[in-house]
C-alpha cells in the first residue's frame, strides 16, 4: 500500500488537490475509520478524518495552532484501515506536521533536542560521531568497516544509530554480526561515517533535517560499491525504501529478518541449542503494516528450537503501537504532561497475558520502551525484551 512516489513528489498542501494523491483525499467518505484506529485518536482536537474535512474546505491551518499532529506516532494504523487507501501517513499528515511545527509556540524540549542531535551529531542521542562504531571493538567475530577497508562488498549492513550506542542495541549488533559471519555471508559498515537515516526528521517535522541527512548518507554510498544493504532498524528501512527513492536513491534495501530468513536451510543446522522458553511477537509497525513483513519474523521463530509462540490479542495488521515512531521516542513526557497512557505500557499489558517470558522484538526502539514498560508494570523479572536476533544467535551457541 505504499504509495508511488510520482504521486507526491513536489506536493505541498497548497498543491496537493493537483496530484493524484489529492484527487484520492477528496474521495473520502468520512466513515471515521482513521481516528477510530488512530491509539491517540482520543486526545486530539483534530483527528485525521477532520483534517481532511477541513482540507476539503480550505480550513487546514486550523490545525497549525493545535497540537494534534503531536500525537501522531506514525504507526499507519490509519492508511492501512482506509477504505479508499487514502495515504494518510505517508503523504497529508507529514504535510501537516511540517507546517504545525512553525506553528507550534513552544516544541517539546525532548524533541527539539532529538532533532538538534541529529543535525549536529547524525544521532537523535546526542553522541559523538567518532564513537559510532566502538561496539565493533566488543564484537565476537571480525568486522569490517569501509573506510578502512574499502574494496567492494556484497552486503552493505547500515547499523543505524540507537543499535551502535544503546547498550541493548549494541547486544543485537553483536549478535547479528555472528549470524552474518556463520551464514559467510560478505558484509561491511560504514562506521564512523555512517549517519541517521533521517527517518524520524522525515515523519515528526524537520523536513529540512531529513533532506540534510539523505544527502550525506547518499554521497557516502556514492564512495563504495556494494549489492544491497540491510538494517535491523525498521524506521531505516522506510527511509531507504520509500523517501530516499525521491532522492535518486537505486539500492537494495531490506530488513536483517527477511535478509536471514533466505538462509534459513543453512541457518536451520545451526540451531542445536533448545531455548525452552515461551515467547510472544510484537509486529513493528514499520516492518509489518508499511513494509508487509508478518510472516517472516514468526517462521523465524519456529526454527528456533525449544520456543513456543503464542500470540497476542492484536497482531500483525492489528498490532498496537509501541508509540516510538514519528518523535514519540522523544515525546514520552509530553504524553505523560497530557494524562496520556503510553503505548508501550499499553501493550506490555497484552505480552503479560499471553503468559510468555519473551517479548520478541524486531525494531531497536522496542527494547528500551518495553523494557522500561515491564519495569513500570513490576514484571521486569518475569517477562525479557529480547530481538529475535538475539533469540537465533542464543540458539547457535553450544
Amino acid at each position: 500500500m505504499i504509495v508511488e512516489l510520482d504521486a507526491i513528489r513536489g506536493v505541498s498542501l497548497d498543491t496537493i488537490y493537483d496530484s493524484p494523491e489529492g484527487k484520492l483525499i477528496q474521495t473520502c467518505i468520512q466513515c471515521g475509520t482513521c481516528s477510530g484506529t488512530c491509539p491517540y485518536g482520543e486526545y486530539m482536537e483534530y483527528p485525521p478524518r477532520r483534517i481532511i474535512k477541513l482540507l476539503q474546505h480550505g480550513l487546514v491551518d486550523k490545525v497549525f495552532d493545535t497540537d494534534s499532529m503531536l500525537k501522531c506516532v506514525n504507526c499507519y494504523a490509519c492508511m492501512m484501515k482506509c477504505p479508499r487507501e487514502i495515504h494518510l501517513t505517508e503523504v497529508l499528515l507529514q504535510l501537516v506536521k511540517e507546517q504545525t511545527v512553525i506553528k507550534l509556540p513552544v516544541v517539546p524540549p525532548e524533541l527539539q533536542k532529538a532533532l538538534e542531535n541529529n543535525y549536529r551529531y547524525g544521532n537523535p542521542m546526542g553522541e559523538s560521531g567518532r564513537k559510532r562504531a566502538n561496539w565493533v571493538q566488543t564484537s565476537p567475530v571480525p568486522i569490517r568497516i569501509l573506510s578502512q577497508n574499502p574494496e567492494p562488498v556484497d552486503v552493505l549492513w547500515f547499523v543505524e544509530s540507537y543499535p551502535a550506542y544503546h547498550p541493548r542495541g549494541q547486544d543485537t549488533c553483536r549478535a547479528i554480526a555472528k549470524i552474518l559471519t556463520a551464514l559467510e555471508v560478505d558484509f561491511a559498515i560504514l562506521g564512523n561515517e555512517e549517519k541517521s537515516a533521517g527517518e524520524c526528521g522525515l515523519l515528526s517535522w524537520e523536513s529540512g533535517l531529513a533532506e540534510a541527512l539523505v544527502d550525506y548518507n547518499m554521497a557516502i554510498f556514492s564512495k563504495y560499491k556494494f549489492n544491497r544493504i540491510i538494517t535491523s532498524d525498521p524506521h531505516a528501512l522506510d527511509a531507504f525504501n520509500f523517501r530516499y527513492k525521491m532522492y535518486g536513491f537505486k539500492g537494495s534495501i531490506t530488513h536483517i529478518v527477511p535478509f536471514v530468513m533466505e538462509h534459513i536451510d543453512k541457518l536451520k543446522p545451526m540451531l542445536k541449542k533448545s531455548l525452552g522458553h515461551s515467547v510472544t511477537y510484537h509486529d513493528s509497525c514499520c516492518l509489518g503494516r508499511h513494509n508487509g513483513y508478518y510472516e517472516e519474523p514468526r517462521e523465524l521463530l519456529k526454527a528456533i528450537p525449544g520456543l513456543k509462540l503464542t500470540e497476542m490479542v492484536h497482531n500483525r495488521i492489528n498490532t498496537l503501537c509501541c508509540g516510538g515512531g514519528g518523535g514519540g521516542m522523544w515525546l514520552d513526557t509530553y504524553f505523560k504532561s497530557q494524562n496520556m497512557e503510553r503505548l508501550s505500557d499499553r501493550r506490555i499489558k497484552e505480552a503479560i497475558d499471553t503468559g510468555a517470558d519473551i517479548l520478541a522484538v524486531v525494531c531497536p526502539y522496542e527494547i528500551p520502551r518495553f523494557e522500561d514498560s515491564l519495569k513500570v508494570a513490576g514484571y521486569d523479572k518475569k517477562m525479557v525484551v529480547k530481538d529475535i536476533m538475539e533469540l537465533v544467535c542464543e540458539a547457535m551457541e553450544d
